[in-house]
């Protein structure tokens, strides 16, 4: 397999806990593997247990990119991921490596590879407004009114697919420009590289089983004593805006609000709930292969790479 632009870019994604840098760390054993992370809380510095973020020896086995990039609070968009994520994939390539993205992120995945505006001001009174439209008159009527403002991109999706339909009805209220012609113009933007994506969709009930397990472990390995560190940072406000699961509950905890058990509980059921949004996810907007374990994923994967020079 030829060491160009013109590669496909491995992803290996799939919702939180199913073991997606396992499988990295495991195929950097074979290939000359560094990984770009497509997880949106692991570009956030300080944030390690919590986020599951790979620990040190694992990342001086192999080379991460696009974590531990920015501190709790700033602001880091799908646009900006598409861009680092570019300059990390070229400089690898550069290097006769193989660079695979891995993450869950899934505003990330598809900003990457099918492409995203770059819409400074999102509207949230806008969004709601259409909401309400869409309940009263039907996607069909909907449809049709985004028809006359932009033919082109209704042209692309059914009449009944709400989500699209409410994006691109979205984007003219707030731009006043089509999304067809903004696609043209530089305020779009979506990575020149080809992906393929090898999605991980593990049975829910072991995966649900594994999570809890995971929480209970970052408990141990001392994620208290990281929120503690991150208080003396002055980290705590930025935290408690983003509410990053595990960190806003263990917040209340430490303000008096929950017990730990509470917190604890409320750990597991949010990111059992986050796994279920991801799923669905990941089946409705992914294009790409689906496994269930990470055995089959990792044996399609070194048959489709089994060229790639060491």
């Amino acid at each position: 397999m030829s060491k160009s632009s013109s590669i496909i870019i491995p992803i290996i994604c799939g919702p939180t806990g199913s073991g997606k840098t396992a499988i990295a760390l495991e195929l950097a054993g074979k290939f000359p593997v560094e990984i770009v992370s497509a997880d949106s809380r692991q570009v956030f510095r300080n944030l390690d247990i919590g986020t599951a973020k790979p620990t040190k020896e694992e990342q001086e086995s192999v080379p991460f990119h696009l974590i531990d990039i920015i501190d709790p609070g700033e602001k880091y968009t799908a646009f900006k991921f598409i861009e680092d994520a570019e300059k990390a994939i070229s400089d690898i390539l550069s290097r006769n490596k193989l660079p695979v993205l891995v993450g869950g992120t899934g505003l990330y995945l598809k900003a990457l590879t099918v492409g995203i505006l770059k819409i400074e001001n999102e509207n949230s009174e806008i969004r709601t407004e259409l909401e309400k439209e869409l309940a009263e008159k039907g996607s069909e009527q909907m449809y049709r009114q985004l028809c006359e403002i932009d033919a082109p991109e209704a042209e692309k999706f059914h009449p009944h697919n709400k989500v699209r339909i409410l994006r691109a009805l979205e984007i003219y209220r707030l731009t006043g420009r089509p999304k067809s012609e903004l696609v043209k113009s530089s305020d779009y933007k979506k990575s020149s590289y080809n992906f393929k994506h090898y999605c991980l969709l593990p049975d829910r009930d072991k995966l649900y089983k594994k999570i809890e397990e995971r929480v209970e472990k970052m408990i141990s390995g001392g994620l208290l004593a990281e929120i503690k560190n991150l208080a003396a940072k002055n980290f705590i406000e930025p935290l408690r805006r983003m509410n990053v699961i595990g960190y806003g509950e263990l917040i209340k905890y430490q303000d008096g609000v929950l017990s730990l058990e509470e917190a604890l509980a409320m750990i597991k059921q949010n990111s059992r709930r986050y796994a279920k949004r991801q799923f669905t996810w990941f089946k409705n907007q992914l294009e790409g292969e689906f496994f269930v374990d990470s055995k089959s994923l990792i044996a399609q994967f070194n048959s489709d790479y089994a060229n790639f020079e060491q």
